[in-house]
């Protein structure tokens, strides 16, 4: 014996909600992952930078 659920008038929204309550969690999520993505590409620069530096200090150092 298979268990049917009920189909009554509130399925149809509720169904729908469920659905726009995802497509939510799907767009923060998204909008997370973009964040995440800045601060790594801002970490990664900052790296970049300092590592330039301290070859520039290392250069000059040489020089004089």
């Amino acid at each position: 014996m298979s268990f049917l659920p009920t189909w009554n008038v509130d399925t149809p929204f509720i169904h729908e909600e469920l659905v726009r309550d995802r497509i939510r969690t799907l767009h923060r999520e998204a909008e997370h992952q973009r964040l995440v993505s800045g601060l790594q590409r801002v970490q990664r620069a900052r790296r970049q930078a300092e590592r330039a530096s301290a070859r520039l200090r290392h250069a000059i150092a040489r020089l004089g």
